[in-house]
């Protein structure tokens, strides 16, 4: 896919959510569900999501929604999905979770799912905090950003779930960002194709919570993978391809400061923590090369 006139015009959400202003998650979901078509049921635990899809009995989505308890979401799938294997219908079961309700909350509920090897794809759009209920840091708030609970800076590094999803061996994970939107419905379209577990993590950018103007969600998405701090990527039986604008950063990203300096969740970033995140980054990139180098 290489032009952005190659998606298609259909539209299953409908005007007037209640979500915030430029919010990368709403701009998430509209190509998830661009390349899903509609013979889904999608899975939705608390978060985000389910906050501005509607006030019942009126809702913003035009596909069946299963909103269920926060940690429940691969659990509910798991059932949903073998009704359809018993009963002979193709349709497609999807979770659409937050990071707090995939990170920590709901990481029993998926590793359970992997585990059993349901046949479903499950989606988290990450925004790194859990912003449905005020900004609080979660296991994916990244190492020295501000939340309400960190208002110092978080201490610790984001937790790694890509690494926790590789070990469950998924035919199909991929990393994703809205700010590509042509990427993120290919992989969405290519996770559907197999049976099984997939996965796809989406960084979904969030002004409120990010503190930057609600028009630069698409310029900071982009600079999050021009920097390398967040990586695009696909497996497929465990043979990683890296995408066309992370192996662009591989060679010469955008400056780190760049990125961090247009949120005012980094506002006062001490220049340590600056380092660390740069090593995390060379490290991230030395290891996908090292995966690309192995016969």
């Amino acid at each position: 896919m290489d032009t952005i006139t190659e998606i298609p015009d259909d539209e299953y959400i409908l005007k007037c959510t209640s979500a915030c202003a430029g919010c990368g998650d709403s701009l998430t979901l509209r190509y998830v569900l661009k390349a899903a078509g509609p013979d889904i049921v999608l899975v939705m635990p608390a978060g985000c999501t389910a906050a501005f899809q509607g006030i019942y009995p009126k809702t913003a989505f035009t596909v069946p929604v299963v909103n269920i308890a926060f940690g429940a979401a691969a659990a509910c799938a798991s059932g949903i999905s073998r009704m359809f294997l018993a009963t002979g219908r193709t349709t497609k079961v999807i979770v659409y979770a937050g990071d707090g309700g995939t990170l920590d909350i709901g990481l029993q509920a998926l590793s359970g799912a992997f585990e059993r090897r349901t046949d479903f794809l499950y989606i988290c759009y990450d925004n790194e905090a859990y912003g449905n209920t005020g900004m609080q840091r979660s296991g994916a708030t990244p190492l020295g950003a501000k939340t309400t609970t960190t208002p110092a800076g978080k201490a610790e590094v984001k937790k790694d779930i890509d690494a926790i999803i590789a070990a469950h061996n998924p035919p199909y994970q991929a990393t994703a960002c809205a700010s590509y939107p042509q990427d993120l419905f290919r992989k969405v379209r290519k996770a559907l194709t197999f049976r099984g577990p997939t996965f796809i993590h989406v960084l979904s950018p969030c002004p409120p919570g990010w503190r930057y103007s609600s028009e630069k969600t698409i310029e900071v998405g982009r600079l999050a993978v021009k920097s390398g701090m967040w990586a695009l990527w696909e497996r497929e039986h465990g043979n990683l391809a890296i995408s066309a604008p992370t192996k662009a950063a591989m060679k010469k990203p955008v400056p780190l400061e760049e990125y961090l300096s247009v949120q005012g969740r980094f506002k006062g970033i001490d220049g340590t923590t600056v380092e660390q995140l740069k090593e995390q980054i060379r490290e991230t990139f030395h290891r996908f090369r090292e995966e690309e180098d192995r016969p």
